[in-house]
């Protein structure tokens, strides 16, 4: 039996009606696609966008550790400690009905010693975002803590946090090197803009300020999606914080100390001192400076009075710092680069080098002191006088630098006016400014002051400017002016720092740097790890001075005298009283003392120093306000820190970080 197949046309038609059907298949799929994307997005767009809108994603910034604050021995000066901190959650507190949110507010209030008004105000800190706890209670007691945790049900909301503070090992040492921390304002936020956030703590001062990229660490970052009525759902990532680089100083702790505790001992025995008007001298302040003059480094900076700063840890009211700010104490003035005083006798190197390198004297030049001067080609108050009016007889730059003889140097500044312009126009201040006088030193340190060396234009300038007229009602220069400048009396006014500065220029050949107070950035590293340096400080040298033998050899002369018994057959050093039984011939100590006027107040006590006089590595200026002579009040701080430095009274010698000499 045959059966009959089908043609081929009709054999092929089979597989292609198969192809059209799954073709219209695919379009009819992909048209409704289509449609309904168009639905999703246009029609019921605003409808999805919000519920998507009820869940979104919220930021926290938590903030890091600072990095520590060592000192050039790896002391260290400020560290982080753990305070427990007792916060408000508000996005859950706004959850609580009023009924609740009120009896939590008091019954918090209770457990914390805090008036409920006092919880209100913290709560509402409108610096921190909603999803930031808000802090109640800092450096709250552990046991505590621990009872909040207990009775976590009749305090929702409230959290319990660890929190890194500021910690000072040492105390009060070195305030004012090492500054304070405070929390940012809203003008600087604005100005520092990103990472900075409300809330973050900043330096405000000393190195904490200076070094504040350094310091400040990596704040942590947690994401977590909260639902339409702000509660969190879930953690989305978490960063966590990473704390800030260590900062290695140059100062030493050991002789920043030594200095501290010695001003504050000379400080106090000078007040049972009595001033040329019968009243016990005040010695109300006062400032140390200690360099390292071959390095250019701060080994310690001292300034009375000085502030506690660990006392503003917690911040600090307005009312508290306007009791630490008064203008008797002003204990956030750091008086060495921010104090600034006529220099009185110390200034005598400036005019003893300028009178050498101009040639107005040679090196042997030699006057008789008869205890007074009269003024050439002058007019009014023209007789000028030694302390006391003592005479000191044949006097030779050497021995007018040891015995302080006014009248010596009162006769180079009456000589420099007298020939003015043949050493051009103004050589003592040209002088003072090689010296460093006049600008400031670029120690790394905010707010230093640059102190002030007049010139004659500089004085007309005063007297018409409408700012300072009224102090400087007189533009003219003359012939008393040089005598005055001479030996640091008129308007000439220094600071502690610059003194210090110019003197290590002096002792170590004519190297002014730009004093250091740091030495290097670390990177913390893990116990038994060594650090990770991450930046070196070198030494900055702002400029050089060309000093002749024949310029330098005479002041150097005259320096190391003043600490020396019978200099002269008239006088001993200024200051031979103060290092008698120091051993000089082990350890020779060169300086400068002076005493200026600052009327109305008592005179200001100075004194400079730098040792071993033979190879000068140490320089140490001592201010001391309102402290009479300078040999005094000043020169029993330097003698306790040479003794120290050198090992032979009260301490070890104090290694040079580089080993240079």
């Amino acid at each position: 039996m045959s059966v009959a197949r089908p043609s081929g046309a009709a054999g092929q038609a089979g597989p292609q009606l198969r192809l059209n059907v799954i073709g219209i298949v695919v379009i009819s799929l992909f048209v409704a696609l289509t449609t309904r994307l168009w639905y999703l997005q246009v029609m019921a767009g605003s409808e999805y966008k919000l519920a998507a809108n009820e869940n979104q994603v919220r930021t926290i910034y938590e903030p890091a550790p600072r990095g520590r604050i060592l000192d050039r021995d790896g002391q260290v000066l400020v560290d982080n400690r753990i305070s427990y901190v007792v916060a408000i959650d508000r996005t859950k507190f706004n959850d609580l009905e009023p009924g609740r949110a009120k009896k939590l507010t008091e019954d918090l209030g209770v457990l914390l010693g805090l008036p409920v008004d006092e919880v209100v105000k913290r709560m509402d800190n409108k610096r921190l975002g909603p999803f930031t706890p808000v802090p109640i209670a800092e450096d709250v007691n552990e046991d505590l803590l621990v009872e909040i945790r207990e009775r976590q049900q009749e305090f929702p909301s409230v959290v319990t946090r660890r929190v890194a503070v500021r910690f000072y090992p040492r105390g009060r040492l070195a305030s004012h090197v090492l500054g304070y921390v405070g929390e940012i304002n809203s003008d600087e936020l604005k100005k520092r803009g990103d990472p900075y956030r409300a809330g973050d703590l900043i330096g405000r001062s000393g190195v904490e300020s200076t070094y504040e990229a350094d310091l400040r660490g990596l704040a942590g970052e947690r994401q977590i999606e909260v639902d339409r009525r702000g509660r969190p759902v879930r953690v989305i990532k978490h960063r966590p914080p990473k704390q800030g680089n260590d900062l290695v100083l140059s100062i030493d702790a050991d002789v920043q100390q030594v200095a501290e505790e010695a001003l504050g001992t000379s400080m106090a025995t000078a007040r049972h001192v009595r001033f040329d008007d019968g009243k016990w001298l005040k010695a109300n302040a006062g400032s140390v400076v200690v360099l390292d003059a071959q390095e250019g480094s701060v080994v310690a900076m001292a300034s009375l009075p000085d502030y506690d700063p660990g006392a503003l840890v917690d911040g600090i009211s307005t009312e508290e710092y306007a009791a630490l700010n008064q203008p008797g104490d002003a204990a956030f003035l750091n008086r060495a680069i921010q104090g600034e005083y006529a220099p009185g006798s110390t200034w005598k190197l400036v005019t003893g080098l300028a009178a050498l390198r101009t040639g107005l004297i040679p090196p042997n030049y030699t006057i008789n002191d008869t205890g007074t001067y009269q003024i050439k080609n002058c007019k009014e108050g023209c007789v000028k006088r030694n302390a006391g009016a003592h005479p000191y007889g044949s006097v030779d730059m050497r021995r007018a630098l040891a015995v302080s003889s006014d009248v010596f140097f009162y006769s180079l500044g009456d000589a420099f006016w007298a020939r003015r312009g043949e050493f051009g126009k103004n050589p003592m201040q040209d002088m003072a400014a090689e010296l460093g006088f006049g600008s400031t030193t670029g120690v790394q340190l905010t707010h230093e002051r640059d102190g002030r060396v007049l010139t004659p234009d500089g004085l007309k300038e005063l007297s018409t400017n409408e700012k300072t007229a009224k102090l400087f009602p007189f533009g003219d220069w003359y012939v008393g002016h040089n005598v005055n400048f001479a030996i640091g009396q008129g308007e000439t006014t220094v600071t502690p720092m610059q003194l210090a500065n110019a003197y290590a220029t002096f002792v170590n050949g004519g190297t002014r740097y730009q004093p250091n107070i740091a030495l290097r950035v670390d990177r913390q590293a893990g116990e038994g790890e060594t650090p990770t340096v991450v930046r070196t400080i070198s030494p900055r040298i702002a400029r050089t001075l060309a000093l002749a033998p024949e310029v330098r050899g005479p002041v150097l002369a005259g320096l190391r005298d003043v600490t020396r018994f019978a200099v002269t057959a008239t006088g001993d050093g200024t200051v031979a009283g103060v290092f008698d039984g120091f051993p000089l011939a082990q350890y020779p100590i060169l300086g400068k003392t002076g005493t200026a006027q600052a009327t109305p107040k008592q005179d200001t006590a100075l004194f400079v120093a730098a040792a071993p006089a033979d190879a000068p590595r140490y320089v140490v200026s001592v201010v001391v306000e309102q402290g009479g002579f300078g040999s005094v009040a000043a020169a029993p701080v330097a003698r306790k820190i040479f003794g120290f430095l050198s090992g032979l009274e009260n301490g070890a010698p104090v290694q040079p970080v580089t080993g240079s000499e």
